[in-house]
Formats: C-alpha cells, structure tokens, sequence
C-alpha cells in the first residue's frame, strides 16, 4: 500500500521500462490471496475485476455472519476505509507483480475526509471498490481517490493516504519505541 504525508509528492506518471510489459489478464485470474497478504476474516476483498497503471476495480461481499456483522446482517460503513485501504494494496500489489516483482508491505496512514453515504452496506451487497492514484513519491508516500458502488448507488468516498515505508521493519519498531 502507499500512503501520502505533508512531504513533497509527485503527480503519478507512468515510467518507461525496455522489458515489455505482461498482459493484465494473467494477474486478474489469480486468487485475492496471492495478491494482497490479508487473510481469514481480516480479507474483505473477494476478487480485482481491473487495473491499469493508475486505477483498480475489486469487488466484495458484505457476509451477514461475518464478525462485522451488525444484528441486521450488514456491515458498518466504517469499515468502508478498510475495503479502501485492501484495494489500494491489490493496486501497488498488481503493478509489482507487472513489473516482475513484488509490493513493499505499507501502512494506512488514513484520511482527511471518509465520508459515508448510508450507515452500512446491507448483508449480502455486491460492492464495488474503485481506487484512482493521485500521487506517488519516491519516498512511498501516495495518495488515492476511492468509491464504493453497490450497483449505481454511491455508498461511500475518501481520499485515503499510504505509506510504503523503504524498510518496513525498521519503520514499525521505530514506530513502538518512540
């Protein structure tokens, strides 16, 4: 995942590269698993529909006997920053894995303004995630312009920043002992 910060940020810009790139349809066959590294109940994400060097589409299910579930079956639109925050790192995830490698782990540093539409995305609700990068740095930090759809209906934006930290290691043990 990227993350944006009051460094200097660069607007994105696709890099040229000698190796030819690989179609996307390879990487959209694989499963969730092997693109972003949540597991168990914690993977909110079902599938990637599309990607491009700037934007993602995922899809997920709202599970009315998940651990978010409310008495109703639905999930709190809080956790709308979380669906945000797993498509972002399908997104920096899927351009590695393009480029032949893979996504440095990176931290939600949050938003200015997540906004719900509606209390909570009712059980069952096929959503649709979108996320658009709107800026990279080379020191990690970005920033995203994210929806979720269920079907035509706006349900929730943000803009949400990311941060890939050059040594994640270090960044988190400096993190606990500050």
């Amino acid at each position: 995942m990227r993350m944006m910060t009051t460094t200097t940020l660069t607007p994105t810009t696709p890099t040229s590269t000698s190796t030819p790139t690989p179609t996307h349809e390879p990487l959209l066959r694989q499963p969730i698993e092997a693109i972003i590294p949540h597991r168990g109940t914690m993977l909110l994400i079902d599938a990637v529909e599309a990607f491009d060097e700037d934007t993602l589409s995922a899809r997920a299910t709202v599970h009315a006997d998940a651990w978010y579930a409310d008495a109703d079956g639905a999930m709190p639109a809080w956790l709308g920053i979380e669906l945000m925050a797993q498509a972002i790192a399908a997104h920096v995830a899927l351009l590695a894995m393009r480029g032949g490698g893979r996504a440095r782990p990176g931290v939600l540093l949050g938003s200015r303004s997540y906004k719900a539409l509606q209390p909570s995305f009712s059980g069952g609700a096929q959503l649709r995630v979108h996320v658009t990068e709107l800026l990279r740095s080379e020191e990690g930090h970005g920033a995203y312009e994210c929806t979720i759809h269920h079907g035509d209906l706006r349900c929730a934006e943000a803009v949400v920043k990311v941060f890939q930290p050059p040594d994640f290691q270090s960044f988190i043990e400096g993190s606990f002992s500050s």
